[in-house]
């Protein structure tokens, strides 16, 4: 995540994004200059996006000075143009001006608005972001990447996945392995998500589910519909990751209880590696600010990667899980019942002689 450094976009940055968005320019160059951000440059469309781009992208570049580039492709979407937001941050510029823009990035891109960004390029040489490179980077976004070890063999361990009783305990094992070697990822939490945890924790709403906004770095407020544990299957995504916050109202030797239940789903290689990586990074931090700051006290957490595995004994035995009785030792069987008779002494072979003076 890109942390804020209160650098803040000029009046100017900010009319003349609203022209860039119209379609106005093929490309701005962003700087950092007294504590703010301000146009460096901009350009109008001359032929198509391609021929055009080596010849504006490339001579903009400086060898010790870092800078944002905002190109505008001819596609659009629903917001309107297309656009790729490359950051340069060449090998030689220094080291507080890369970190400086590094933590901007962020800043930047909520003022642009992430929806007209297509794709983000990093580059610390030209070869990097030009159209070469950029065209080498959507080959490699488009083509599956390679596994990590540990995603090697967590792909062994669900193909030779033991019955399904058993799933729950190997992810959480693998899982959990996986997290002791990843620092956690504090992505921001929007202010709708904050407010319905309140609630939830609250017993004003009974189901919260939140996921994570890719382009804009946020963790924010997917769902809040009311849900009973019948319906809590339907509301696991088949195809995406995603974190839910159930009230769980049930019975129990007796007394009735409403228990937090977290639930952290991921459908596995259905997702991204990248989104695989940041919803594992994001979920002890935005568990620390659940407990730790909103004071929710959960009562249990759990993994899964699918919603039909939520069955009512399921989460029954995860929240309320059954304790074994302590294995008796070994007794040694009692003889039989009644006179045993006279017993004898039977002396070792040392002890058959008496020794005589």
């Amino acid at each position: 995540m890109s942390h804020q450094t209160g650098i803040q976009a000029s009046k100017d940055v900010k009319e003349t994004f609203a022209g860039a968005r119209n379609g106005q320019y093929r490309l701005l160059k962003i700087v950092i200059e007294n504590e703010q951000l301000i146009v460096g440059s901009v350009k109008q469309p001359g032929e198509s996006w391609e021929k055009d781009y080596d010849y504006f992208v490339l001579p903009l570049l400086e060898d010790k000075q870092p800078c944002y580039i905002l190109y505008r492709l001819d596609s659009q979407n629903a917001q309107g143009y297309e656009w790729i937001f490359i950051a340069w941050s060449p090998d030689h510029s220094p080291v507080r001006q890369k970190m400086l823009y590094a933590a901007t990035r962020a800043t930047l891109k909520k003022e642009f608005g992430g929806g007209h960004i297509k794709d983000e390029v990093f580059g610390t040489n030209k070869d990097d972001v030009s159209l070469n490179g950029y065209q080498k980077y959507l080959i490699t976004q488009s083509s599956p990447a390679p596994l990590t070890a540990a995603e090697e063999e967590l792909r062994q361990i669900k193909i030779n996945e033991v019955p399904h009783s058993e799933t729950m305990v190997q992810t959480e094992v693998s899982v959990d392995t996986k997290h002791q070697t990843l620092q956690g990822v504090a992505f921001p939490i929007a202010k709708e998500a904050l407010q319905a945890l309140e609630e939830l924790k609250n017993k004003q709403l009974n189901y919260v589910q939140l996921q994570i906004d890719m382009k804009n770095e946020m963790i924010v407020l997917a769902s809040t519909l009311s849900t009973e544990l019948k319906d809590l299957p339907k509301r696991i995504p088949k195809d995406s990751a995603r974190y839910h916050f159930f009230l769980y109202k049930h019975s129990h030797e007796g007394d009735y209880l409403e228990s937090i239940v977290f639930i952290y789903s991921m459908p596995g290689y259905m997702c991204s590696i990248r989104e695989r990586m940041l919803y594992s990074s994001c979920k002890s931090p935005l568990l620390d600010i659940a407990e730790g700051q909103l004071w929710m006290q959960i009562i249990r957490k759990i993994e899964i990667d699918d919603g039909d595995e939520l069955t009512a004994d399921f989460l029954y035995e995860e929240v309320h899980p059954k304790q074994h009785a302590h294995k008796q030792s070994f007794a040694k069987p009692k003889g039989p019942a009644g006179k045993r008779g006279i017993r004898r002494l039977i002396r070792g072979p040392a002890e058959s002689e008496t020794p005589t003076d």
